[in-house]
């Protein structure tokens, strides 16, 4: 059952998943609906801003001219399963926020993929080093309420680790796009069975 999160609700953080360029239409990895996934977490931070204890982001940042421990093909075709081609390639236009999404309520940044694969947000760390885990637990959060991209892949992955650790997950259903419906379909069911709550 879903519950209404009440103004200034010390235990919930929003995350917000790699709202991208590269991840929304046009994008090297882009995905239908990526574009009003950033306008709706606009609104939704525009109207309910208060919800949140603190509104944290992720995002690819991966490194130029290297395949990123397996991660990126950049001679040849990838399988678009494990291997993907460049995206999100640190300082580039791709890596960028979408320009939708507007990240003046965003507190802590977390970059992941930084030379290596990464679809959790948890695999990631702030630019001091600090991990999201660490994050959450420095500021007494107990539960996170997800939105981003994509479904099936990085959404899935940050939710599945923070209810692997102990955080009750809360997934907003029009805030999130997938890859592809049936991926994405799978993805919901897994999370779903493993805890998390989608409203």
């Amino acid at each position: 059952m879903s519950r209404r999160l009440l103004s200034g609700d010390v235990g919930t953080a929003l995350l917000i998943v790699d709202v991208q360029n590269d991840f929304a239409e046009g994008g090297a990895l882009g995905v239908t609906g990526g574009t009003a996934v950033a306008e709706g977490v606009t609104a939704l931070l525009r109207d309910h801003r208060d919800d949140y204890a603190v509104v944290i982001a992720s995002r690819d940042w991966h490194d130029a001219d290297s395949d990123n421990g397996g991660h990126i093909v950049l001679e040849g075709k990838p399988d678009f399963v494990t291997t993907w081609p460049p995206h999100c390639i640190a300082g580039t236009h791709g890596a960028d926020y979408h320009p939708a999404f507007d990240t003046s309520s965003v507190e802590v940044e977390i970059y992941k993929g930084r030379g290596e694969p990464a679809y959790s947000a948890f695999e990631g760390a702030t630019d001091d080093g600090t991990s999201l885990a660490d994050v959450l637990r420095q500021r007494g959060i107990d539960r996170v309420e997800v939105v981003g991209l994509a479904t099936d892949y990085c959404v899935r992955a940050s939710a599945l680790d923070a209810l692997g650790g102990g955080v009750a997950v809360r997934v907003r259903r029009d805030l999130v796009a997938g890859v592809a419906e049936e991926t994405s379909a799978a993805a919901v069911e897994e999370m779903v069975a493993a805890g998390a709550e989608f409203v």
